[in-house]
């Protein structure tokens, strides 16, 4: 069972690599921009400090996933530096805010934990320590990669307890939650959703508010309007996007997305338009 794949198949995950080599002494990171921030430590020891002083010492290559505004500091006391690529992760609006739902500040992920890393792990250091054509993008796509093998180990390991990802990890939750990933436009229920569950209807309701953190009706009204903004900003028209996300009438679907968004669909496209 595929967990993740219906939801990455729906936004857009973008990684953009800012820096790439052996670092040495003391660098500091604001991540001020309020997205996410993965660190990939393939060789030597590091010192993490944190803005309020806490202090964790890595010793072994390691995945670090910043889940979103952390202001933190490297140390790095070895002459011969530590070989790191450090990388933005942007996530988007809207759902890309459920996935992070429930990550620590920090997630601190050993390689060793993660099965199949290691080829990858060796052509992103390839890829970054060389200048070969079409490096950038190269080394950010790994750096996707990367973020998705640490998404999967998060949901297989049962690494977080609260938000989609938690969800995922729960297998009968996992059922209704791809369900509505991958079949936005069915006219879905809170019984429909819990048949799909296999459970009954209140105690569906409560573990998925337990688990996620929203009603399944409103995690599913969340995911439907992420998916009509995707498409709206390609372009596609009001009649074309209120029924591939489940809403009979145009109407409907931009009472829908106004409670949501705070603005009506078509007000939301001119607003993109003067933005972009």
């Amino acid at each position: 069972m595929d967990r993740l794949s219906p939801l990455f198949a729906r936004f857009s995950l973008s990684a953009n690599v800012f820096y790439s080599g052996a670092l040495c002494g003391v660098v500091d990171f604001p991540n001020d921009r309020g997205i996410g921030m993965l660190h990939v430590l393939r060789r030597g020891q590091l010192r993490v400090i944190h803005a309020n002083g806490e202090r964790v010492e890595i010793v072994a290559p390691t995945l670090l996933f910043y889940r979103q505004s952390s202001v933190h500091r490297f140390e790095v006391d070895d002459p011969a530096g530590c070989d790191l690529v450090c990388a933005h992760i942007e996530f988007g609006a809207g759902m890309g805010l459920q996935i992070l739902r429930g990550l620590p500040e920090l997630l601190l992920v050993p390689m060793d934990d993660i099965a199949g890393v290691q080829p990858t792990l060796e052509l992103l250091f390839a890829e970054a320590f060389t200048s070969r054509t079409g490096r950038s993008a190269a080394i950010d796509r790994l750096i996707e990669y990367f973020t998705i093998l640490l998404l999967r180990h998060t949901v297989e390991a049962s690494l977080v307890k609260a938000g989609v990802l938690a969800g995922l990890a729960d297998e009968r939750l996992a059922r209704a939650i791809m369900a509505m990933h991958a079949q936005p436009e069915e006219a879905w229920t809170l019984e429909t959703l819990a048949g799909v569950a296999a459970m009954s209807r209140s105690r569906f309701a409560k573990d998925f508010l337990d688990t996620v953190g929203d009603t399944a009706m409103d995690y599913l009204t969340d995911w439907r309007i992420s998916l009509a903004q995707g498409l709206l900003k390609r372009g596609k028209p009001l009649k074309a996007v209120a029924p591939a996300v489940g809403y009979t009438s145009e109407t409907t679907f931009a009472r829908a997305f106004s409670r949501r968004t705070g603005v009506s669909p078509t007000n939301w496209v001119a607003r993109l338009k003067v933005g972009g």
